[in-house]
C-alpha cells in the first residue's frame, strides 16, 4: 500500500521512477542520523536522458524546468532508497540545482523552480526549503540540470 506521499504524487499523475543507479564511484543517497542527503540527481528517465545540451542554446528555460522537476522526482527516489519511506520526510532542507548554462543565460533561479513547485506539490508545506540555483559550463553526460536534496526525516 503507497503512503500518503506517493499517493500524492499519483494524483499528480506522477510514479516514483527506480532509483538512478550511480554514474561513477558514489551512493545515490546517503542518510547521516536524520538527514538523508542525495547526490546529484540527473534527469535520467528509463536510464538515459532524453535532452542534452546547454540552456539557453539547445535547451529551452521551459524544457529545462521540466527536467529540474525530473531530478526531484529521481531525488525523491534517492530519499526512498535509504528512508525506507517518503512518508517519514519532516521537512526538505536544502535543495542545490546546477544548470548547464549558454554564456548569456541567467534564468537558472525559474529553472530549478522546477525542482521546488515539485517538492512543493508533493510535500505541501515539508516542501518548503532553502535553496541555491547555480549556473555552471557543463554537466555530467551534457545534462542540462542537475539537483540535490537534503530531507529531515521524522525519527523510525
Amino acid at each position: 500500500m503507497a503512503g500518503a506521499v506517493e499517493s500524492r504524487l499519483a494524483e499528480l499523475g506522477l510514479a516514483l521512477p527506480a532509483v538512478v543507479p550511480p554514474l561513477a564511484s558514489y551512493q545515490p543517497a546517503v542518510q547521516s542520523g536524520v538527514y538523508v542527503y542525495t547526490s546529484g540527481q540527473l534527469p535520467m528517465v528509463d536510464g538515459k536522458l532524453a535532452v542534452t545540451g546547454k540552456v539557453g542554446a539547445e535547451v529551452t528555460p521551459d524544457e529545462a524546468k521540466e527536467l529540474a522537476k525530473t531530478c526531484a522526482l529521481n531525488a525523491l527516489a534517492a530519499v526512498k532508497s535509504v528512508a525506507g519511506d517518503l512518508d517519514r520526510i519532516k521537512r526538505v532542507v536544502k535543495v542545490v540545482g546546477f544548470v548547464a548554462s549558454a554564456s548569456d543565460f541567467t534564468g537558472q533561479p525559474a529553472v530549478i523552480n522546477g525542482a521546488s513547485e515539485l517538492l512543493g506539490a508533493v510535500l505541501g508545506d515539508k516542501g518548503v526549503h532553502a535553496r541555491s540555483a547555480v549556473g555552471v559550463a557543463v554537466l555530467p553526460l551534457d545534462a542540462p540540470v542537475e539537483v540535490e536534496v537534503q530531507v529531515e526525516l521524522v525519527e523510525a
